[in-house]
């Protein structure tokens, strides 16, 4: 189910340059922005790279495309 919100021509103007970039329509990049806030807001300790990284994690793997880590004679594990 979709709702419609009311944003800022200022928001607006900014998703729409960046979900260019991102290969994203407007309203996914919005979409995109809140969940990453969300988890900001809930895990404020970790960097955003690392957020990223576990949201890219998330989707490959939604798409079946994780690969088993290999680990390496240096590793003790």
């Amino acid at each position: 189910m979709s709702t419609a919100v009311k944003i800022s021509d200022e928001l607006a103007k900014k998703a729409k340059i960046r979900s260019k970039v991102e290969k994203r329509s407007i309203a996914g990049q919005i979409e995109y922005w809140a969940a990453t806030g969300e988890i900001v807001e809930e895990n404020p300790d970790l960097p955003y790279s690392f957020i990223k990284d576990i949201l890219i994690g998330k989707e490959q793997a939604n798409n079946k495309l994780l690969s088993p880590y290999k680990f390496s004679e240096g590793d003790s594990y």
